[in-house]
């Protein structure tokens, strides 16, 4: 199993008052997107989102998003070790995601192809 990128998500109460200054910060411009009823932009390593509260709470429980070279093996590979399958594999705008939530309890989204 390779995980290729870990990311760490931010809520933000107003996405238009945050984007400036992770603009500004990383020097890149936001790509942004809507998903599962909240609006999400991507700058460089920070992917922020903010949505209506009780939409946005699911999605903060995920700790971090894991990129992974091979997003069906680590699946197998972490439900066989444990892992409980919270979110199936799917496509969305960035790619392929799947949700593990691990034996300690702690949820996270991995990313890949």
């Amino acid at each position: 199993m390779t995980i290729t990128s870990v990311v760490l998500r931010r809520r933000v109460d107003d996405l238009e008052r945050a984007l400036p200054f992770y603009e500004k910060l990383t020097g890149e411009t936001p790509a942004r997107f809507a998903f599962a009823g909240l609006e999400l932009a991507s700058v460089g390593p920070f992917p922020l989102f903010t949505g209506p509260p009780e939409v946005a709470a699911r999605f903060a429980g995920v700790s971090a998003t894991l990129g992974v070279a091979d997003l069906d093996a680590v699946v197998a590979t972490g439900v066989e070790a444990g892992a409980e399958l919270v979110g199936a594999p799917t496509d969305t705008p960035n790619g392929r995601r799947a949700v593990l939530r691990h034996p300690d309890g702690a949820v996270y989204e991995y990313v890949g192809a």
